[in-house]
């Protein structure tokens, strides 16, 4: 279910609505690479509160991103924890601030509210372990298997007297 219809819930203020939905996560685009979520039909808890002046939305549910390591390209993983909230105002004159995108003809949009959620609370980089060398410059071969240096490249003999004058300030 992406869209859950909001004009049908009959609410006083100070009233809920619990809802246990089945959202799909389309899976996730990060530097080129794809991350799918596991499952793909996330199972969700959706509580819905009515205030004297408008709604309050609370989405929780956990998932797993799956896909490359961000440094050695192997197969990794990420736990996602979402418990969100989101704040619909009734005024139609009101603050835009005090209203949320995802609030669209009386629906809210649970899959795209979803999606985002997920995508803000990944991490700067996701990893098959913390300690990933990565790939090898060089030669591309992957340093968590064969870790290995390579001898320093000769200097280009057009930079050789760049190079004296490092050498002169490392003294």
């Amino acid at each position: 279910m992406a869209r859950f219809p909001l004009r049908n819930l009959r609410l006083r203020p100070g009233e809920e609505h619990r809802e246990t939905l089945s959202v799909r996560i389309e899976p996730l685009r990060f530097g080129g690479e794809e991350y799918a979520a596991t499952p793909k039909d996330v199972p969700t808890e959706l509580v819905v509160q009515r205030a004297s002046s408008g709604d309050v939305f609370r989405l929780r549910f956990r998932t797993r991103l799956d896909g490359p390591c961000m440094r050695c390209l192997a197969p990794a993983g990420i736990d996602v924890d979402v418990d969100a909230q989101e704040y619909e105002a009734r005024d139609p004159e009101g603050d835009d601030e005090l209203r949320s995108e995802y609030v669209v003809d009386g629906e809210l949009d649970v899959g795209a509210w979803a999606r985002d959620l997920v995508s803000l609370s990944v991490p700067d980089q996701i990893l098959c372990r913390p300690d990933c060398a990565g790939l090898c410059p060089v030669c591309g071969k992957d340093l968590n298997v064969e870790p290995h240096e390579h001898p320093e490249a000769a200097v280009d003999p057009r930079w050789a007297a760049l190079e004296a004058l490092r050498a002169d300030s490392d003294d």
